[in-house]
């Protein structure tokens, strides 16, 4: 809901000001990299031990990945293709559909602008065995972490080309410190309550410089000990507040269209845009609430719609296999 926050103020020129218009919202496009380390601490808790243990094979395990993203990721850039049907949409359809283009450098791929994300955790998870091996054990993983952090930092002060989030190298850090949260898991849930409080005014303490510092460059390292330290506070806190929060009706049913909502929710917008909605007020206030609210609620309808499709269709395939055909 951030990033589509984010992205409505950005690309709708309300020309709002303050600290909420010119700072706050603005960076909600961090949460990419909130998502990264979770993205990693997820992959581990299904996947670790069973690559580990030799209990799913490869084929599996990268099948299951592509039929997870790629059909509604395909039909967005085939969508996009067709209203804009130029030789470089093309190239850059062609690229997107492999799902592989995170590895090509600075590709600044315009069509579905927002798939940069998938490039990169694509990328992710076709390394994750390798990412297993490196996450190995604690010992290891400390190691790991030190090293990737050497690297952030020569990304920002040595290699130009690789200073954005859509480098690997550059965001190693954050899916290793998903790794590093999964391996400490037991010990997080079983800390006793004043190291819990500890952690979380250590969170506050880190958001409040964060948005003090946010304009220096190793600025993201402050981000990645607050995105840490906000995951594991949702872990040391399984109880009762983190599952009002966290598992209600309405959190596990948008969390189950998240990747829809994130890579649908431009086209309402330009749908909106297209149609002169952006504006139909003399409040710009009341505009961007407006818009962001209608492409919040169109995100979700086509990601619902899509859901249900995707299962109806699975459920048939399912049934005629049993049956035979």
């Amino acid at each position: 809901m951030g990033i589509v926050l984010m992205h409505v103020l950005t690309n709708g020129n309300f020309g709002l000001t303050g600290f909420v218009f010119e700072k706050f919202i603005p960076s909600f496009t961090n949460f990419t990299l909130l998502f990264m380390l979770l993205s990693a601490f997820s992959m581990c808790c299904g996947y670790y031990e069973r690559i580990q243990d030799g209990t799913i094979s490869l084929e599996r395990f990268y099948k299951r990945r592509y039929q997870r993203i790629w059909p509604f990721f395909a039909v967005l850039c085939t969508a996009e293709l067709i209203l804009d049907h130029s030789l470089n949409s093309f190239y850059e359809w062609f690229a997107d559909l492999t799902l592989a283009f995170g590895f090509i450098p600075d590709n600044k791929i315009d069509v579905v602008g927002v798939g940069w994300f998938l490039g990169i955790i694509f990328v992710f998870y076709m390394i994750f065995p390798y990412f297993v091996f490196l996450m190995k054990n604690k010992r290891r993983a400390w190691s790991v972490m030190a090293v990737c952090l050497v690297l952030h930092i020569l990304c920002i002060v040595r290699f130009d080309g690789a200073n954005s989030r859509e480098n690997i190298i550059y965001s190693a850090i954050f899916f290793v410190a998903g790794g590093m949260i999964y391996l400490y898991r037991n010990e997080l849930k079983n800390m006793g309550r004043l190291w819990k409080n500890v952690m979380v005014i250590a969170s506050v303490i880190c958001t409040v410089l964060y948005y003090f510092l946010y304009d220096i460059p190793l600025s993201v390292v402050l981000l990645l000990l607050m995105f840490t330290l906000f995951t594991t506070d949702a872990i040391c806190f399984g109880g009762g507040t983190a599952r009002f929060l966290f598992q209600n009706k309405i959190a596990c049913f948008l969390g189950g269209l998240s990747m829809e909502i994130y890579l649908c929710h431009m086209f309402v917008y330009r749908f909106l845009e297209k149609l002169h909605l952006l504006h139909i007020t003399g409040n710009e206030m009341i505009n961007y609430c407006l818009v962001s609210v209608t492409t919040i609620i169109g995100a979700v309808v086509i990601a619902f719609c899509w859901n249900r499709l995707q299962k109806q269709i699975k459920a048939k395939f399912v049934e005629e296999k049993r049956n035979g055909f």
